[in-house]
């Protein structure tokens, strides 16, 4: 080959024995430090931009500011070991952390109220039964969900019923439930309105939508007047209206019409919720439906309403916690929950410290942060787990 074709093959000054061709792969080498890694995902997700770098140095301060005094408070200088107000009133100047002696000490009177010391272990008893038949049933991969589901919501509470209220003929003395307070009352109060308000809830949804005039203006009414009054009057009216309208022999416990009235009104939010979902499935869903022969309520059930719970599992969840929530309010109508009992300690003297209110308001919020933390990251999982077929 000549120079002049040397050159136009493999370029001016570039002759066949230069080439080198590369036999073995290269190793892969690993990607910059500063596009992975800690440092890379600081990079990309908190100094980004100029802005992004001034609110992360923003709320770095804030946190520096606000986070090593409350570790101070609640854990550093905090008393852990008391039997009276002494203990947790410090030195001359009244220097002492959070007052947990107070805490150990009432932590009984929080959990069951004034609920028959003897008599505890059935309250103890509930509880064991609620988690086994939560746990059965939100259980996505248990065996046999479908006999949990009818132990959750048909035997359980029949047993919770005779188990907490009593049955004299079996030897279990009758407790009148303006005895049951603290932890006890809130988990009822928010069982029952969980499992009674979603039903309910579809129900008005599905009546919003009828096309049955009657049926759907009822439903309307329903919802707007509920949503349109809080919560407290409602509870006014289920415990102090409504036995106004029942036969004058007749009478309803102060905690079941606490317990209806909180049902009605969780209720009325889920079917403004589920109404959502409803609208956002396709009506070709419905006709195809409808060309296979199926009649509307197994279209309903079976294509259309799996469909519209799966697409609001948040919006359902966040009334959930809210409800949790606004159980305090049962303190309105004498029903101690957890914070009434909490508000009722505070008029011991023998606790009577500074220190004692910061610290019972700690405690019992970090109580209902565990339980609405645990009820958001459930329902992150089991969103996840449902809509799986949509991840790319």
């Amino acid at each position: 080959m000549s120079s002049s074709s040397e050159t136009r093959a493999f370029g001016v000054g570039v002759t066949e024995d230069d080439i080198f061709v590369q036999s073995q792969r290269l190793p892969v080498l690993p990607a910059p430090v500063t596009t992975s890694g800690p440092i890379g995902w600081l990079r990309a997700n908190l100094f980004s931009s100029p802005l992004n770098t001034l609110l992360t140095l923003v709320i770095l301060g804030l946190l520096i500011l606000v986070i090593p005094p409350v570790i101070r408070f609640l854990f550093i200088d905090a008393v852990w070991s008391g039997t009276d107000r002494d203990a947790c009133l410090g030195g001359p100047n009244g220097e002492v952390g959070a007052c947990w002696a107070f805490v150990r000490e009432r932590l009984p009177y929080f959990i069951y109220g004034s609920y028959p010391i003897p008599q505890r272990w059935r309250v103890d008893l509930f509880f064991v039964m609620l988690a086994f038949g939560a746990g059965w049933l939100l259980w996505l991969d248990a065996p046999r969900r479908g006999l949990g589901a009818i132990y959750f919501f048909i035997i359980m509470p029949i047993c919770a019923y005779v188990l907490l209220n009593g049955w004299p003929l079996i030897g279990l003395p009758a407790v009148d439930t303006s005895l049951w307070g603290g932890v006890l009352v809130t988990v009822v109060v928010t069982t029952v309105g969980m499992v009674a308000s979603l039903p309910f809830g579809i129900l008005l949804a599905l009546g919003r939508r009828s096309s049955m005039p009657a049926v759907r203006v009822l439903s309307i009414m329903f919802i707007e007047f509920v949503r349109g009054v809080p919560l407290i009057t409602v509870l006014f009216f289920a415990t102090y209206m409504l036995p106004l309208f029942l036969p004058g022999n007749f009478t309803v416990d102060g905690l079941v019409r606490a317990l209806i009235g909180i049902a009605l009104f969780a209720g009325a939010y889920q079917a403004e919720v589920v109404r959502g979902g409803l609208q956002a499935i396709p009506r070709g869903q419905s006709e195809a439906a409808s060309a296979l022969g199926l009649s509307w309520w197994k279209t309903t059930a079976l294509i259309v309403l799996p469909q519209a719970l799966r697409h609001v599992i948040p919006g359902l969840v966040n009334s959930f916690i809210a409800l949790f929530k606004d159980t305090s309010l049962v303190s309105i109508v004498a029903l101690f929950d957890l914070l009434g009992q909490l508000r009722a300690s505070f008029s011991d003297p023998n606790w009577a410290t500074p220190t004692t209110l910061f610290t019972g308001f700690a405690f019992t919020g970090m109580i209902y942060f565990a339980f609405c933390f645990g009820m958001s990251r459930y329902s992150l999982f089991v969103e996840n787990r449902l809509n799986a077929h949509r991840r790319n």
